[in-house]
């Protein structure tokens, strides 16, 4: 797949998905927009991307901020004049349940970078992504079909809405050109779990998957360049799943 002269927004860069699918961008000759929050990280990534031979820029932003969030689209226009993808894969997780009364606060935590800051970067980076005839890739979770326990029933239920939404702005963009499709990955070795202070480990969550295997974030970052590429230019409105068969067990 070739990204020459393409620009491509990553948020959640600095670790796990984001990171694999920025620095396989930037190896397929894509210029990268890296955006996450750690700088220390941010920096790790940007010399992996500086070595697969990219042209690349770093955005220290919180994108679940109203304000950053239109940094990151006024610098990279600034930068690069276009935007080609946007790839929303920053997320959090946070638990708790009904019983245990912190289903609202786990929700609270989360809903405004898993959801809202996603809504607004493709509101802000539509009339872009029109001019360039480009896509959008968000990435949601098998969590959203599903609910395995109640400590995960609010990071299902944003997740649920990016795929409600995800739909939407298929529908409404299409006509422009634009695509827009989602990944629900089942379980992945990123951070995810282990700042979100979960009590389960990777050993357990195989168990959970019929293939009884973890995905590693270079699996998810290899479906998303593919279709941010046009390879899949027939492709929108469609939800892949990742997930070693954790939906079927």
């Amino acid at each position: 797949m070739n990204f020459g002269g393409k620009v491509v927004i990553v948020t959640g860069a600095s670790s796990g998905i984001g990171a694999k699918a920025a620095e396989f961008f930037c190896r397929e000759g894509a210029k990268a927009v890296l955006v996450a929050t750690n700088e220390t990280k941010l920096k790790n990534i940007s010399e992996k991307c500086q070595m697969a031979g990219g042209n690349h820029i770093v955005i220290k932003a919180d994108v679940s901020n109203d304000e950053d969030a239109k940094k990151i689209i006024e610098t990279t226009i600034k930068e690069f004049g276009r935007i080609d993808v946007l790839v929303n894969n920053a997320a959090v997780g946070r638990y708790g349940s009904i019983l245990d009364g912190n289903f609202m606060k786990s929700y609270d935590e989360s809903v405004h970078i898993n959801l809202r800051a996603i809504l607004q970067l493709t509101c802000l980076a539509a009339p872009y992504l029109v001019k360039t005839k480009g896509n959008i890739v968000n990435i949601s979770s098998v969590a959203s079909f599903t609910s395995p326990n109640g400590t995960v029933g609010a990071y299902g239920l944003l997740k649920a809405a990016l795929n409600y939404f995800s739909r939407t702005a298929a529908a409404e963009l299409g006509s422009s050109g634009v695509r827009v499709n989602t990944i629900s990955p089942g379980p992945v070795y990123t951070d995810i779990i282990k700042n979100s202070g979960a009590r389960f480990t990777f050993d357990q969550l195989k168990s959970t998957t019929l293939l009884n295997r973890v995905c590693e974030p270079d699996e998810i970052a290899d479906i998303i360049l593919y279709l941010a590429s046009d390879k899949a230019k027939g492709i929108t409105g469609s939800n892949y799943v990742v997930d070693n068969g954790t939906l079927l067990k």
